[in-house]
């Protein structure tokens, strides 16, 4: 029991009481970081369902919720013992805080300790809510969207039943409204919310609501500040509110990729941007949206078996040596430290290596890479998924001002094939030849023909492509390059092809911590 030992030694001890909890004396320890609690008599019961060591137990101060008297509730079954208990220990506080079910689960629980007068009962009470009242990331008002038709048109049920009572335990108020068309939360956010009374904006609902309260809440604070999105080079300013979607805990910066088209902005991008074949599997899946989820899948075998290609050009300011490079298998997790290292963005770039064969020139500050495409990717995260564990480019991080440029040259159906199987296991995805990956800060993409602009809301206008090419292992030999791909913007369709991308530092935060390792640790919770 050393590490609940150590937590329960470390100064400085703010609060130190014997207390009842259920059937024995526990010795009870508060300090700035840590509530731990220990038996010291035999017990007939273990407690609390929460990680323990030996009787033991401990929860962080920034994962209680909040800290109550409790009333006396009296049942026929307790019987004489329970009249007995409140004699010697007639006052009560509960603690109510978060623990982990599972992975990446968390529950709510609560926990009763039984004091021998008022007095020590209103000290914990104090000394707890004071070290709550210490917690600067902590929020204390929150402006919620609500949408009704997400998650099976359960959104508003969710937040009533789910979110709503937590938010009132913990002393959190919040406005809510609930969102009665598409876009209604972006122009809330964009004209008419006081953002000067919040903490935080909360969304309930899906992708497409986060979308809505990123484009308003960064358009907003651009407005205020005079900056022209329009303009590629504008320097954004950072966003101070918090986003989230129903999480809890500290604040995660987070990068976001502005898109433009000349000088007219697009749209921002927060995990990836996809041209040729992830662009061309949304289009293809926009006119099956009858058939739910699995149009994802029909589209995909489509676009596989189509094995189109793209002509075009690619031109790319490469990342400082510290932000080190897609293959050096660092994952971005809670704490990452390439996240943490100031952005500069006034130091040089850097030289980047000439991949051999490449079409590609150097001699430019932004290298320039020519060719045929089957696919052209940005990830600003790793992009992991059920089906790809290791997401896009599994060393992709969230927080550190780059973005991860994966370039698919024009291949065989087979060695693509191979390409996205690795996806799904341990393999090396980007150990192809005709595979390159660069960590950059910006690039700009130029399809080799003249674009023709399509309406977003008709995808199928995007160009007729022949489909369904011939089944060889060697390159194919028809020409497909006479139509352009679309861009996969987070799920949307951009209206144009040839688009310059800009990384935005640490532009907004969320309510979270990170990404946590895959398995929870669970064996010393307390240790700091």
């Amino acid at each position: 029991m050393t590490g609940l030992n150590e937590v329960m030694e470390k100064p400085p001890r703010l609060l130190s009481s014997q207390l009842f909890h259920k059937q024995g004396l526990v010795e009870v320890v508060l300090n700035r970081s840590v509530l731990a609690w220990k038996e010291t008599e035999t017990s007939g019961k273990r407690g609390i369902n929460n990680i323990s060591e030996a009787g033991g137990h401990a929860v962080q101060v920034c994962e209680i919720v909040a800290v109550r008297e409790t009333e006396d509730v009296q049942t026929n079954t307790e019987g004489k013992r329970r009249n007995a208990q409140q004699q010697l220990y007639p006052c009560a506080f509960t603690v109510s805080f978060v623990r982990r079910t599972g992975q990446h689960r968390w529950r709510c629980s609560d926990i009763t300790f039984r004091c021998t007068n008022q007095g020590l009962c209103q000290q914990w009470i104090q000394t707890i809510n004071e070290q709550l009242s210490l917690l600067s990331s902590r929020p204390k008002s929150l402006l919620v969207y609500i949408n009704p038709y997400g998650g099976r048109r359960l959104g508003k049920r969710i937040y009533e039943q789910k979110v709503a009572p937590l938010f009132r335990r913990a002393s959190i108020s919040a406005d809510v409204i609930v969102t009665e068309r598409a876009n209604h939360a972006r122009d809330h956010l964009k004209a008419e919310a006081n953002l000067g009374k919040y903490d935080g904006v909360v969304c309930v609902g899906g992708d497409g609501m986060f979308s809505e309260i990123l484009h308003g809440l960064v358009t907003r604070i651009q407005n205020d500040h005079g900056v022209d999105q329009n303009q590629p080079e504008a320097d954004l300013v950072r966003c101070s509110l918090r986003i989230g979607i129903i999480p809890a805990g500290d604040s995660q910066p987070m990068d976001v990729c502005s898109v433009h088209h000349n000088n007219t902005f697009l749209r921002y991008s927060v995990s990836m941007l996809g041209y040729g074949f992830y662009g061309d599997v949304l289009t293809d899946s926009e006119r099956k949206r009858w058939m739910g989820p699995a149009r994802y899948d029909l589209s995909g075998v489509k676009t596989f078996l189509s094995h189109n290609y793209y002509e075009g050009t690619v031109s790319f300011l490469p990342a400082e040596d510290h932000k080190g490079n897609p293959r050096d298998k660092l994952q971005c997790r809670t704490g990452c430290r390439v996240c943490q290292h100031k952005h500069q963005s006034e130091e040089k770039p850097c030289e980047m290596p000439v991949k051999e064969n490449s079409d590609i020139d150097s001699g430019a500050a932004w290298p320039v890479i020519r060719g045929k495409f089957i696919a052209v990717n940005a990830a600003s995260m790793s992009c992991a998924c059920p089906r790809s564990p290791k997401g896009l480019s599994p060393s992709a991080h969230l927080a550190d001002g780059t973005a991860d440029l994966i370039l698919i040259r024009k291949c065989s159906r087979l060695d693509f094939f191979r390409h996205l199987l690795r996806h799904t296991n341990k393999d090396d995805q980007f150990d192809h030849a005709f595979v390159e990956v660069h960590r950059v800060r910006g690039f700009r993409f130029q399809p080799k023909r003249r674009e023709a602009v399509f309406s977003v809301e008709d995808p199928s206008e995007t160009g007729k492509r022949k489909t369904f090419g011939p089944f060889c292992s060697g390159p194919p030999a028809c020409d497909y390059t006479s139509a352009h791909s679309s861009w996969n913007c987070d799920g949307e369709i951009l209206s144009h092809a040839a688009i310059q991308v800009s990384v935005q530092c640490q532009l907004i935060r969320l309510f979270a911590r990170g990404i946590e390792e895959q398995q929870c640790v669970s064996e010393e919770p307390y240790t700091l």
